[in-house]
């Protein structure tokens, strides 16, 4: 037998053998990090890729940017000035060719016409007008050649019924009458007296016109007058190869021919003053709460 060893040997006691013989437990993993090349790809929830992110900031940006919000509400009211412009524009265009249709009905000769500056769109929403000026092209106005009408209106009001288009609040036109335009309505108007008429001269002191024939044959003198709202011609001398005679009968051509050139004129325009002028006569005539006429009385209004 085998001595025991004693403790204070320096020799190791020898490990006892397994006897179970199960394999040795496998050794533990390393904990250290691995290397940076073999970190895992971003997750979801991590930081995305800086290309994915620049539409974001772009979008971000310009939502919060002061100088893309003014620029865009800069281009959005110069859109609607010009439209608004454009409708003013074409507005004021239709109105003025429907005025002028009805003046040039009305006068039989051509006319233009023009709104003041208030906006046009407004009056028109509202139906309620003013500051239209019209002016005719001076070739006659109905019989009365060389006549030309400056016409001021305001204060029209369109909402009318089944007898009248509304009503024209204020009308003034000065009419101006050529002594050219003169000699040829007498000449083409007026029987008997108008064959002997080839000149026409006015005489501002005394007021009056004198229509002479040819070759001294004779003259009449008349006096433009506005009695009771009309315009009329009073017979202040008529002559024949240097004498006088009575003037009778050349009143009675003169009223005819000028209740001629005013009948039927619309609106109860009277004549408020007449004036000799060096080269024919000036009138003014008027109109104050006027009714437009409906289309069945008068067809020049149909439109308007």
């Amino acid at each position: 037998m085998w001595a025991r060893p004693s403790h204070n040997s320096p020799t190791q006691q020898a490990p006892q053998a397994d006897l179970s013989h199960e394999p040795p437990a496998p050794p533990a993993p390393q904990t250290f990090p691995p290397p940076a090349h073999e970190y895992p790809p971003t997750t979801p929830f991590s930081q995305p890729p800086q290309d994915a992110a620049a539409p974001v900031k772009t979008k971000r940006r310009f939502r919060g940017d002061p100088v893309s919000i003014i620029l865009v509400l800069v281009i959005v009211a110069a859109l609607g000035i010009a439209g608004l412009i454009g409708g003013e524009l074409y507005a004021r265009n239709r109105a003025n060719s429907v005025v002028a249709a009805a003046t040039e009905c009305v006068v039989q000769d051509q006319a233009k016409v023009s709104f003041g500056p208030s906006p046009f769109l407004l009056q028109h929403f509202t139906g309620h007008y003013r500051d239209i000026s019209i002016h005719t092209a001076g070739h006659q106005l109905r019989n009365a050649k060389g006549m030309t009408a400056d016409i001021n209106i305001n204060d029209v009001d369109l909402h009318g019924n089944a007898d009248s288009k509304g009503t024209i609040g204020a009308l003034d036109a000065a009419i101006s009458w050529t002594s050219a335009g003169i000699q040829e309505t007498v000449q083409d108007s007026i029987p008997f007296i108008g064959g002997l008429v080839n000149s026409v001269d006015t005489n501002p002191d005394a007021g009056t016109i004198v229509l002479s024939g040819a070759l001294g044959l004779g003259s009449v003198t008349v006096k433009p007058q506005t009695v009771d709202g009309e315009l009329t011609l009073q017979v202040v001398k008529v002559t024949a190869m240097g004498a006088i005679v009575p003037r009778e009968t050349a009143q009675t051509a003169l009223n005819t021919f000028t209740s001629a050139l005013i009948k039927d004129y619309p609106l109860g325009i009277r004549a408020d003053s007449v004036q000799v002028t060096n080269d024919g006569v000036v009138a003014h005539f008027s109109t104050r709460n006027a009714s437009i006429p409906a289309a069945q009385t008068n067809p020049c209004f149909t439109h308007v």
